[in-house]
């Protein structure tokens, strides 16, 4: 989705003062302007760094300062640091390390937590100028990268050489690799080929006391000590800063696979479609369902001529090779009619299948013309759960006068309820955060988690409290308190 960093977002607080993501910023970090060690560190920056990589000038400065989460708070940066490489980084989380200095790493600022939202008096360090893919090599099937190459960047590249890079969130063609690798980020083919985590093979970076380590390997195996490749994965910028990434490639895909799209009149017989087509041992490479508030928005925007009156739309793809492709897709059609479509269709056509996929890809920008706030859930229950789940959410949506739009990755159970809220009503607001600690409850009630693909952040925070519980909780404590033990790296989100 595009980044709209440069529109400030409101800061909500709880009336008793707690900020509804459920983190405050640590007191000692309230400054209205630098202090002692603020002054050290920009003055230590200065000195080590070319003068166009720090940036103090509060114009220059603010869009970097939050995410594109709606409502996730965010304070004022003592400065930016953007960096061109491993060594800038390095020196500036050894400034800030030497004076306790909270350190905060962002890419292009697309994700929907906060995780990547400025605190009062830390410096950001935008990653966005390390931009290379310094390897491509199609003998070893691997990439090696910097953070701030965009998503869809490294696909392209990839393909010139019959390569193909999977995780494909939807914020692709805005994303870079770095960010997606500190959220472990997943996307529409992620039910068949895996998320981030599942291509990372060896990284770069700077620790909390600005060493340069290496983690991970380039060989197809490797069991020398723990996989700490595997930990910084996910981990939302709060055990180290990435500077560079190895990650693992596949041949490229068919250039034009089998699409089927169903129309259903109830979410029960969605989801009936659903899980036929899994417990068939179905597998196909993007499996997606858009409701009825997003096929109306599509409508309303480009005049789609989407079935105005159906609950929901299911779309597969097959990229399975012929004719396994052809039984492949014939097996989820079948499955559609089967359980309640009331109208559904294949298509072959590499143009036609995109126009069949515009529903989807659509859905996000075609609500936001509506002109409205949106706050952007991301749970993920059991597949056999999940048209329980969506019934909860429309239930949800209908007891506390919340509009939600709900798309999901309907293969692994990945739910986005997106709530739209009216701009300046305090009322609406209330019930919207109801709503999302509402569906946030629901999700670990149905034995799901709270965040899918887009990380902890903000946002998340009481929900991981709810779903993983004290004792897991102090075992991230402890591992936070191990590689980051001054508690400078992105404090008060994740963990």
């Amino acid at each position: 989705m595009p980044d709209r960093a440069t529109a400030a977002a409101p800061v909500v607080v709880e009336p008793e003062g707690r900020p509804f993501g459920g983190s405050t910023v640590p007191a000692e970090l309230d400054a209205s302007g630098p202090d002692a060690a603020g002054r050290a560190v920009l003055a230590e920056l200065a000195a080590a760094l070319d003068a166009d990589r720090v940036l103090t000038d509060p114009d220059v400065v603010r869009p970097y300062v939050h995410d594109e989460a709606e409502w996730a708070e965010y304070g004022t940066p003592l400065c930016v640091v953007r960096a061109r490489t491993t060594a800038d980084v390095a020196a500036t989380v050894r400034a800030c390390a030497a004076h306790r200095v909270p350190v905060v790493a962002r890419g292009a600022g697309t994700g929907l937590s906060g995780g990547a939202n400025a605190v009062d008096g830390c410096v950001l360090v935008s990653l966005e100028r390390m931009t290379a893919i310094r390897e491509i090599s199609a003998g070893e099937r691997l990439a090696v990268v910097e953070p701030g190459v965009v998503n869809d960047d490294l696909r392209a590249a990839c393909a010139e050489q019959g390569l193909w890079y999977p995780p494909d969130p939807a914020s692709a063609p805005w994303s870079t690799i770095g960010g997606n690798v500190a959220t472990n980020a997943g996307g529409l083919c992620c039910v068949k080929y895996g998320v981030t985590r599942d291509y990372v093979l060896a990284l770069e970076v700077v620790t909390a006391t600005g060493e340069v380590v290496r983690l991970g390997r380039r060989t197809a195996k490797g069991v020398v000590g723990y996989d700490l490749a595997g930990l910084m994965v996910g981990s939302e910028g709060t055990l180290g800063i990435i500077t560079e990434i190895t990650v693992k490639l596949r041949p490229a895909r068919p250039a034009a696979p089998r699409t089927v799209v169903g129309f259903f009149d109830s979410l029960a017989d969605c989801g009936a479609a659903v899980a036929a087509v899994t417990e068939q041992g179905l597998q196909p490479a993007v499996f997606e369902l858009v409701d009825r508030e997003c096929l109306a928005a599509v409508n309303a925007w480009r005049n789609a001529g989407l079935p105005t009156g159906a609950a929901s739309l299911l779309i597969a793809q097959t990229d399975l090779p012929e004719p396994a492709a052809q039984a492949e897709a014939d097996a989820i059609l079948a499955a559609f009619t089967a359980h309640g479509a009331t109208e559904a269709m294949a298509s072959t056509d590499e143009t036609e299948s995109e126009a069949l996929f515009a529903a989807r890809r659509m859905a996000y920008p075609a609500l936001e013309q509506l002109g409205m706030g949106m706050l952007t859930e991301d749970v993920c229950v059991p597949r056999p759960r999940m048209a329980e789940m969506l019934a909860r959410i429309e239930d949800i949506g209908r007891r506390r006068g919340v509009r939600i739009a709900t798309v999901a990755h309907a293969g692994d159970g990945n739910l986005h309820p997106l709530m739209l809220t009216p701009h300046d009503d305090p009322d609406a607001r209330d019930r919207t955060r109801a709503a999302f600690d509402e569906i946030i409850g629901a999700a670990v009630e149905l034995g799901g988690t709270v965040t899918g693909e887009h990380g902890v952040g903000l946002l998340k925070r009481d929900g991981m409290e709810r779903e993983l519980g004290p004792e897991v909780l102090a075992l991230q404590r402890a591992v936070k308190a191990a590689l980051d033990p001054d508690g400078i790296l992105n404090p008060g989100k994740a963990v």
